[in-house]
């Protein structure tokens, strides 16, 4: 069954390349929507996230009686909750929306991806937040559920991106924001070093993005965020980081990565290097779902 799964997180990949736009999508839709309907309630935000891990699990024990059924539901799980399709599109516009000066779209197409105020920012300010946010994001919707499907087939792609929703619809919510640390340790991590190899093929440095990554983030207040951030900076020989409003108040963030502030040819620049860390990740997802088959085939 592990190379079912694996089969699975492929295909799904593959129809989020090429169906273009998860934004519109209705299971994309409808899965979002599901989310936020009862996320925003308080009270009911684990609740919907223990929803999602039950239907998980009743998905993948109906798929195991036949590897067609589970590399199936695995694949369509896989396309309904990773967003690389969605991020690169976005990325794209928020880059040449900089590049032809066009500050309010911009504006627009971030506040769609990050939770921060972007009212005021200048160019390089929204360069700045574009690469942060491509970086972070490029973790948690791409990344993070590829991971925890190949370990935990369906349940552990809708917890992944359930939880993560949750996160930014219920910001300051201790519980949900310790889960979503918990979830994101080690797929963060992982991140990182996966944007260290692939930044030579968007011409990008792998020293750097090592040495970023090692040493920004140590002052950084968020376990996960920071790491990824600090490798895509010292990819492309850049800072990022600094002050940043959000709707809850100003945060003095630390600077992360070394050289010039960014601009639109850097945003996209990160729209590949999240390209390359997508199909890394793809990869080594494939391989840590036929390793854990044979882990428990094996004990």
């Amino acid at each position: 069954m592990s190379a079912a799964r694996a089969i699975g997180l492929i295909l799904g990949l593959a129809a989020d390349g090429a169906l273009g736009d998860p934004r519109r999508r209705p299971p994309v839709t409808a899965f979002r929507r599901a989310v936020a309907a009862t996320g925003s309630r308080r009270a009911a935000g684990l609740g919907i996230a223990g929803a999602a891990v039950a239907a998980g699990v009743l998905v993948e024990r109906t798929g195991r009686r036949s590897p067609v059924l589970q590399a199936t539901a695995t694949a369509v799980v896989t396309w309904a909750v990773v967003g690389a399709a969605g991020l690169a599109a976005q990325g794209t516009e928020l880059a040449r929306d900089l590049e032809e000066g066009r500050l309010e779209p911009a504006r627009d197409t971030l506040s769609e991806l990050d939770p921060r105020v972007t009212d005021g920012l200048s160019t390089i300010g929204l360069s700045r937040a574009s690469v942060e946010t491509l970086a972070e994001n490029t973790s948690e919707v791409v990344v993070t559920p590829l991971l925890w499907g190949a370990v935990a087939g369906v349940p552990g792609l809708l917890a992944a991106r359930t939880i993560g929703l949750l996160r930014r619809l219920l910001p300051g919510h201790w519980v949900i924001d310790r889960l979503d640390e918990l979830v994101h340790l080690l797929p963060t991590r992982v991140a990182a070093g996966l944007t260290v190899l692939g930044a030579p093929v968007v011409g990008g440095s792998a020293g750097g993005a090592w040495r970023a990554w090692r040493r920004d983030t140590i002052a950084h207040p968020s376990p996960n965020a920071g790491r990824v951030e600090a490798a895509f900076a010292g990819a492309l020989e850049i800072r990022v980081g600094g002050r940043t409003e959000y709707p809850h108040g100003v945060v003095e963030l630390p600077v992360l990565g070394v050289g010039r502030n960014p601009d639109a040819g850097h945003v996209t620049r990160a729209v590949e290097l999240s390209r390359v860390v997508g199909w890394l990740a793809a990869g080594t997802s494939v391989l840590v779902a036929v390793l854990t088959g044979l882990r428990r085939r094996n004990p």
